[in-house]
């Protein structure tokens, strides 16, 4: 996988767009009526203040105490950019926030804190107790997060976890327990030198003492040198716990014959020499971010037997904290717990070691376009495996229960585990696999029309995520123009921008058309017009010829005036039998509505081959088709002519034998509630449906258009189905990032 490459430009537009930020508050409960309002407020509020006044611990059932988690900074060791202050280091904190709701449904605000000063800051936090769960604490220098930490631990009851600190720990533990395992080796007799005596340096180290490694085993270095008992320059409390009875003073020698490396420092720290002195089957956590102590080709150059992890998602194993703060907070706030304590770090690291071990479900390998299985190259799961959510924050409630940390341990933990599932967005991990798998195609994708800003940035994001190479219909001077304007005036050098007055492959393209449109009154005139001077005709002819994989057109005209002009150089029309399907995600669920593009008024053979094309697209997003053809009416009530094609819609599809669930005709209510179905035993859908069928166009594009406007929905789509070649064509008010999914699912010929 090629790392990223992004812009000061995109970074700044994906925070200031839609909205500025990353997330918004959503009211829960209802807040329509007056009696709404009196139940929410004044009066009914007085109810649970008296009951928690009483009883405490009622806050966490009538609060959202018991899901809310503060990620709290003082901006002084913001990522690698040191101490930018609290203001500034808002955009992380906010981005943290985010990924505790996406990773594991945790509630999460961000607070940053004006103050450089240790007892300000744990006052702060102190009194802001009663209003959370949990606390995550944030890019907090060292060795004030030291004392901020350990005083707060002190003083709260609720869960106080550095994040800085302690999450790097606990997945380098979880990875290190599958390395030694596969290096039949036992962490009580390894030789482990870690490099980088900070926050997160200390804490690996501290962990894995308390998992069985010896402190006369255990070797810690910093910019000085190796620290051994007696040093006395640049050394603290916190290092001098970990001071060695050892004669090494440097990292090279201490390096020699060792069995583990753990660096949590600098690029370059590490040199080949110093690998190759190292013990038989060396694991090399080298963790330095952006860039490794020593990288993974390196390392194997000289040693082939290295089991190497690093911190960075272009190279196998890597020691991500997504894979734990999330979970470990999902565990202890559903205990209630009073602390994540060692042995609560030490389950979640054992429990991901083990997740790791079992088979890798068919989704995570689609994901990633590759096969996973345990072994050097796969010694920690990958962060974006659905099997985390229910994995790790049960063993991470066992050991709270077990331990004493928990105030309400859970019952049922199986019902648990069920509960856990539930929780978790299916849009996300479907629009990840879609985007790994346009990753992994490499798809060489034109972009129709390179006049347009907005396509031009998609073209220079498809090519920048490193998604393949974006061919640029359009004059060369203009797009370099546009480009410039854009502030991405280097990524002329990275698109391949293709006129048609310059290519030498137009007489072929027009002779190829000339063949399809001659008995369609068509002359060369008209030929000559279409090729040459229409870029959408152009780049089709493009893609005909083999001179792209992909299609992405329609964002500068109206789509059924693009389908016209495609048509004349592929059959993508409705007597061809193509389509297009338009997916709504919305609040976890995706429902896909067709026909949105191709048919005007279809009946019921037209009606059972969109849906037949809308399950294609079903199964290429990952879902098993769920097909309902739905009307103003319900299996035959209020009688109405109109509804009649959607009544005998489904019998067609019975005569065909088709392979995919379908029921009809129905409202949109009763195909989508499976409370409503219960109301028509007879009916055939095992669940709501994913794929309404509609009457219409007329009614799809209201349909879509209502849950856009009203509903919030994000759309995609439409997506053309049935058409040989991978075309998608946009709507005039997309933006580039919804041209840029239009091409992603191009790439991996949804459709």
């Amino acid at each position: 996988m090629a790392k990223n490459k992004l812009t000061r430009e995109e970074a700044l537009a994906f925070h200031l767009e839609p909205t500025p930020g990353k997330f918004e508050i959503a009211a829960t409960v209802p807040m329509t009526t007056q009696r709404d309002l009196s139940l929410a407020y004044s009066p009914g509020v007085a109810v649970p203040c008296e009951e928690i006044a009483e009883h405490p611990a009622l806050a966490y059932d009538y609060t959202n105490k018991g899901n809310l988690v503060a990620v709290i900074s003082n901006g002084t060791a913001v990522l690698g950019l040191g101490n930018l202050g609290a203001l500034a280091s808002k955009p992380v904190m906010e981005g943290k926030a985010v990924l505790f709701k996406r990773f594991a449904d945790v509630n999460s605000i961000d607070i940053e804190l004006d103050t450089e000063d240790p007892e300000a800051f744990v006052n702060a936090v102190k009194l802001m107790g009663p209003t959370f769960g949990g606390i995550n604490l944030e890019d907090i220098k060292a060795p004030e997060c030291f004392i901020i930490e350990q005083q707060l631990k002190e003083v709260m009851d609720i869960p106080v976890f550095h994040d800085d600190q302690h999450g790097t720990a606990v997945i380098c533990a979880a990875g290190l327990i599958n390395a030694l395992f596969l290096s039949n080796k036992k962490i009580e007799d390894v030789r482990i030198v870690l490099n980088g005596a900070g926050a997160a340096g200390i804490a690996c180290l501290e962990l894995l003492k308390s998992m069985g490694a010896k402190h006369d085993n255990c070797i810690m270095c910093d910019t000085k040198g190796v620290i051994y008992q007696g040093r006395t320059e640049g050394m603290n409390q916190w290092k001098s716990a970990h001071a060695a009875s050892t004669s090494l003073r440097s990292l090279e020698e201490a390096m020699a014959g060792a069995d583990v490396f753990l660096g949590v420092s600098a690029k370059g720290a590490v040199t080949q020499d110093m690998v190759a002195s190292m013990a038989d089957n060396p694991v090399i956590f080298a963790m330095a971010n952006p860039d490794p102590e020593i990288t993974p080709e390196e390392a194997h150059a000289v040693r082939p037997d290295a089991i190497v992890a690093t911190g960075r998602s272009d190279y196998p194993n890597q020691v991500n904290n997504v894979l734990g703060f999330p979970y470990l907070f999902r565990g202890a706030l559903d205990v209630h717990a009073r602390a994540i304590n060692d042995q609560m770090k030490i389950a979640c690291a054992e429990a991901l070691a083990r997740l790791a071990r079992e088979d890798v479900p068919d989704e995570v390998a689609m994901a990633y376009g590759q096969k996973l299985s345990f072994g050097r190259d796969y010694i920690i799961p990958t962060p974006f495996d659905p099997r985390l959510i229910y994995t790790i924050p049960p063993a991470v409630a066992r050991a709270g229960m077990e331990t004493g940390a928990a105030r309400r341990p859970i019952i049922d933990m199986d019902a648990y585990e069920v509960s856990l599932k539930s929780r978790m967005d299916p849009t996300a991990s479907i629009l990840r696999g879609i985007n790994a798998r346009a990753r992994n195609a490499q798809a060489r994708m034109i972009f129709a029309e390179g006049d347009d800003p907005r396509v031009l940035r998609a073209a220079v994001q498809y090519h920048r995520s490193g998604l393949g190479k974006a061919l640029v219909v359009g004059r060369d001077n203009d797009v370099k123009e546009k480009l410039e304007a854009l502030g991405l005036g280097d990524a002329v050098r990275e698109l391949e921008i293709v006129n048609a007055a310059k290519t030498g492959r137009l007489e072929e393209y027009k002779e190829f058309l000339y063949n399809r449109l001659q008995r369609k009154g068509f002359d060369r005139h008209d030929i000559h017009r279409l090729a040459a001077r229409d870029r959408h005709v152009f780049s089709a002819l493009m893609l005909a010829h083999g001179h792209g994989d992909g299609l992405v057109t329609g964002a500068t005209r109206k789509s059924a005036h693009v389908l016209e002009l495609i048509n004349h150089v592929f059959d993508a029309d409705a007597h061809h039998g193509a389509a297009g399907v338009t997916a709504l995600l919305h609040k976890g669920r995706i429902v896909l509505i067709a026909d949105t593009l191709v048919h005007e008024w279809p009946d019921e053979e037209d009606l059972a081959n969109i849906a037949t094309r809308a399950a294609g697209v079903a199964r290429d997003l990952g879902l098993e088709p769920r097909v309902a053809f739905v009307s103003f009416s319900t299996f035959g009530y209020p009688r109405s002519e109109r509804a009649e094609k959607m009544h005998r819609a489904p019998k067609v599809l019975e005569t065909r034998g088709v392979d995919f669930e379908f029921e009809g005709e129905m409202t949109v209510d009763v195909a989508l509630n499976v409370t409503a179905q219960e109301s028509y035993p007879f009916q055939r859908l095992t669940g709501p449906a994913n794929i309404l069928v509609v009457p219409a166009r007329h009614s799809a594009s209201i349909s879509v258009k209502l849950m856009q406007e009203m509903g919030g929905a994000t759309v995609i789509g439409p997506i053309l189905s049935g058409v040989d070649q991978p075309i998608q064509i946009c709507s005039s008010n997309f933006t580039s990032n919804d041209i840029l999914n239009m091409a992603v699912l191009a790439a991996c010929k949804v459709g």
